[in-house]
């Protein structure tokens, strides 16, 4: 609940509670999500709007294997009860596998450590155009000066590949917690554009959201907006007989 307040505070409208499966450890099964009402009985309402904050369910699976992928290729009751699927492949094989097989939102880049391969652009402009984002976890480069070379490093080789088509993410720690601002300025160093730092935090954020959606329907998600009228639109749009009395 303090956690969800914090967000709050520092400018999200949506969050994630997010169930990450290993398999390197015994025993890990898909549960079924627990529901936010459940957890939180009241939410807190979004600044400037009347409405509550949003609470989504996410899975992310860290797959060291590709028979890990099995999973996800299944049709699992309860993978399909999450908003968003994630996974974080430790190979290069699995990476491609993620990037041009896997139905999942997101696929989670590793940056503590050097990465043991380089990205390669067919994967992920195949993965671009599937819909999918990359995600960056940005909490290391705050903790410690050595993950914040690897960070930097590591993002800044994806940007040159994927044009910015990135969202962010912050660990479970009120302290590591950044607003969507100072999310976007960290963008910056690892090599976006000051629009692509933006859209990492908000508009690549809903796309993940609604591919998820539509990954759950397998059917799709239309959402429309209202575009606003130029000048001379509404000039033409006008008849002949009110403009006459207008120039009269």
């Amino acid at each position: 609940q303090n956690i969800l307040t914090l967000c709050f505070l520092v400018g999200y409208s949506a969050v994630a509670l997010n169930h990450v499966i290993d398999f390197k450890e015994k025993k890990q099964e898909i549960i079924k999500p627990v529901s936010p009402s459940e957890l939180f009985p009241s939410l807190p309402i979004v600044q400037g709007t009347s409405k509550r904050i949003k609470v989504l369910t996410r899975l992310t699976l860290v797959v060291s294997d590709p028979s890990h992928c099995n999973l996800l290729r299944s049709t699992s009751a309860n993978i399909r009860l999450y908003d968003i699927i994630a996974v974080f492949p430790k190979t290069e094989k699995l990476f491609h596998i993620a990037c041009t097989t896997l139905d999942v939102d997101l696929v989670c880049i590793n940056v503590t450590e050097k990465l043991p391969f380089y990205f390669r652009r067919p994967p992920v402009n195949m993965a671009i155009d599937r819909g999918i984002y990359f995600e960056l976890l940005y909490t290391p480069a705050i903790k410690d000066s050595t993950m914040r070379r690897y960070t930097i490093s590591n993002a800044i080789s994806l940007m040159q590949i994927c044009k910015g088509k990135v969202s962010s993410q912050s660990e479970n720690k009120p302290l590591e917690l950044r607003g969507p601002y100072d999310v976007a300025n960290l963008g910056l160093l690892f090599g976006l554009s000051e629009s692509e730092a933006k859209a990492a935090v908000s508009t690549n954020c809903r796309a993940a959201m609604l591919h998820g959606e539509t990954r759950k329907t397998a059917c799709g998600v239309v959402y429309t907006v209202k575009k606003p009228r130029k000048v001379e639109e509404e000039e033409t749009a006008v008849p002949a007989c009110k403009k006459a009395k207008t120039q009269a």
